[in-house]
């Protein structure tokens, strides 16, 4: 018998981690990924899409934690502190314990990114029903607890992010030490070991169950993509539907895009109100009667009801003391617009800032949801 084949007896290959564990772990770490290459509102729906999938691999695996095999139950790879200590005293020996399934360090890891990817699911609902009023959560919640609950969101992502980093840096360090790859052991499923050691069921059913619910939740979600056209364009998250003035939407629409009250403050639609016969340089020869019935919608429907995100966000951007007369000069606009260039604006498909539909699907609804903005086609290869 040679080296190799006395190798190959005392060390045979086992299964250590099942189909499912083995989805969950590259599924899930791939929602995260996703979810934070999709931090810009513009690509919500992917990035919600992502929290929802993450959620529910998190579910399973508390559940598959419960009843799965060895290494995958949480009996298996539950360690004390002092255990966890003497592990990192023997890492740093260089000459720590193997183990098939999760070491203590890599056990305490994964259930730290458990319950990190648990609380980053809750307060991206939270998120997503108070700041976008999408979600089953929405209309529980104001935008001013929304924001509060983006802000935990985003760190316990950061939290999460670090926590990634050293669990990869402890999957290096312990290829290394034990000369096995753990990578591939996570692909294939199997480690070498003693031979009397355990070896799992592959649970091949619950895998193919897990694909199919996946990949049909994807086609339920993004359908939508499939069946758009220019002159139906997908919106993946619809405003709320805002009140609406047929006076008002008559005589300011004759003109330019009737801005929904909502985008500025009531003080600021009075003062223009009060101003109408030096409207931008304009008369609006308004009657009494009809300026006092556009000017009461206004009042009733200005920012300071936050009746959508961005009014919200606009009315938090305007200091008490001033009078703006125009949305391009608040802050928050500011802030959302300031890498657009000039040439943007200039373009025979913008042609300059007013022209609030020629970027945003939803602008005469007044609700200007991200996920319902885009350039029009052409206009960046300008």
């Amino acid at each position: 018998m040679n080296l190799q084949q006395e190798k190959g007896k005392q060390n045979p290959s086992v299964r250590v981690w099942d189909i499912p564990v083995r989805l969950f772990h590259w599924i899930f770490a791939s929602c995260f990924i996703i979810a934070w290459l999709t931090l810009d509102n513009r690509y919500l729906d992917i990035h919600v899409f992502a929290g929802y999938l993450m959620g529910g691999l998190i579910l399973f695996r508390i559940l598959w934690g419960f009843i799965g095999g060895p290494y995958a139950s949480f009996h298996d790879f539950t360690f004390s502190g002092s255990e966890v200590s003497d592990y990192f005293k023997g890492v740093l020996k260089r000459c720590p314990p193997r183990f098939l399934g999760h070491n203590p360090a890599g056990s305490w890891a994964i259930f730290l990114l458990l319950g990190l990817g648990l609380s980053i699911t809750v307060t991206g609902l939270l998120t997503l029903g108070g700041e976008e009023q999408q979600g089953p959560l929405a209309g529980y919640l104001n935008y001013s607890q929304g924001h509060l609950a983006h802000e935990l969101h985003d760190w316990l992502a950061w939290l999460m992010l670090g926590m990634v980093i050293i669990h990869l840096a402890g999957v290096l360090i312990e290829s290394l030490l034990h000369r096995e790859n753990l990578v591939a052991a996570m692909l294939t499923g199997c480690k070498s070991s003693d031979a009397d050691a355990v070896s799992t069921a592959s649970h091949w059913k619950v895998g193919v169950t897990m694909l199919v619910i996946i990949i049909s939740a994807g086609i339920y979600w993004f359908q939508g993509y499939l069946t758009e056209t220019p002159e139906q364009p997908y919106q993946p998250f619809l405003g709320p539907v805002l009140p609406d003035n047929s006076l008002w939407r008559e005589e300011c629409g004759a003109c330019h895009l009737a801005f929904h009250p909502s985008l500025l403050p009531a003080r600021s639609w009075k003062s223009m109100m009060e101003q109408q016969a030096s409207h931008f340089e304009e008369d609006l020869y308004l009657e009494e009667d009809t300026l006092k019935k556009i000017e009461a919608f206004l009042i009733e429907n200005a920012a300071e009801q936050g009746l959508t995100e961005a009014a919200w966000k606009i009315n938090r951007s305007i200091a008490k003391t001033e009078v703006l007369l125009r949305i391009t000069q608040t802050d928050y606009w500011l802030k959302k617009h300031q890498d657009i260039s000039d040439a943007v604006w200039e373009h025979p498909k913008v042609s300059g800032k007013f022209n609030c539909a020629a970027c945003h699907m939803d602008a005469e609804a007044g609700t200007f949801e991200d996920a319902a903005m885009s350039l029009p086609d052409n206009v960046e290869a300008q």
